[in-house]
């Protein structure tokens, strides 16, 4: 399953959760405390990713955006049900 993902590095606390518009539909918003400095922040959001989805950090893979806020991400046995919850309510 492959969706777009809006990171915030840097955060006070890290949060999977939310909506942000974008290109081609909304964004899961993933906020990690790592600084986004040598792929600490990527490996942060994978590890966030897949504890959201009840899945292994190797099972989550950033397919475009290695260097940007803006990614897309594919989790294996990701469930689209789970993915929903995490976006919350439609605006």
């Amino acid at each position: 399953m492959r969706f777009g993902v809006r990171v915030r590095p840097g955060a006070r606390r890290g949060a999977v959760g939310g909506r942000r518009p974008a290109a081609g539909g909304d964004a899961l918003v993933v906020a990690v405390p790592a600084p986004a400095v040598d792929g600490k922040a990527n490996e942060a959001v994978r590890r966030a990713i897949a504890e959201a989805f009840g899945v292994r950090a190797r099972d989550v893979t950033i397919v475009t955006g290695v260097r940007g806020r803006d990614k897309v991400v594919e989790v294996a046995g990701g469930d689209p049900e789970r993915l929903a919850e995490l976006l919350g309510p439609m605006p």
